[in-house]
């Protein structure tokens, strides 16, 4: 009786720790989503109701917690990523990844912010940072022809039209809505592509 009494408070411990792993994650998501780019601890506590020392003893550093977050989302983000692109035409598949690219910036405009704001200091937002823009550049030259691909000047000016760091500027420095801005990516991509060969 008393092994069944132990198995059954240690199972209760686990599911208490998994929801309050759980709801720290999502505090820490909305207080990001909110404009908090940096929530203290003590916020995120607050907000998952919990105390701050239970924030300290899942996530060892706030590495960790930014860890959870980034995999939540590129579950969001991923399915409009890797989707296939059905044109034959390569001009019609970048305009496709314009649209693609306008929708996953934004859905991740304030993480990144957030990882902006810490990544000097983390080296595992510095190491995601560096991911990110491998693959952004990646899944565009997959895109591109060959003769298209020799083009430098052209190629870094699409890839600096895609990317984060023209979208922010967009967003935030220049206040669109997010409908302007992809319109604005569009028209800048549109004249790029008119000047590739190919």
């Amino acid at each position: 009786m008393n092994q069944v009494a132990d198995i059954e408070k240690v199972d209760g411990r686990h599911a208490r720790s998994h929801s309050s792993r759980r709801r720290i994650v999502e505090a820490m998501r909305q207080l990001i989503e909110q404009g908090d780019l940096v929530p203290s601890a003590a916020r995120v506590a607050e907000l998952a109701g919990v105390g701050q020392r239970t924030v300290f003893r899942h996530f060892d550093d706030m590495d960790t917690l930014y860890r959870e977050i980034s995999a939540g989302v590129e579950e969001q983000v991923m399915p409009i990523v890797a989707a296939p692109y059905a044109a034959s035409d390569w001009r019609a598949n970048v305009r496709d990844m314009v649209g693609r690219r306008a929708k996953v910036l934004e859905a991740m405009l304030p993480f990144r912010l957030a990882a902006d704001v810490k990544r000097y200091g983390s080296p595992f937002l510095t190491a995601q940072q560096e991911q990110v823009l491998a693959m952004e550049r990646a899944l565009l030259l997959r895109l591109l022809p060959v003769p298209v691909q020799t083009e430098r000047d052209s190629v870094e000016a699409l890839c600096v039209t895609l990317s984060f760091q023209t979208w922010r500027a967009l967003r935030r420095d220049q206040n669109l809505s997010a409908e302007d801005a992809a319109r604005v990516v569009s028209h800048m991509a549109e004249a790029l592509l008119a000047k590739m060969p190919g």
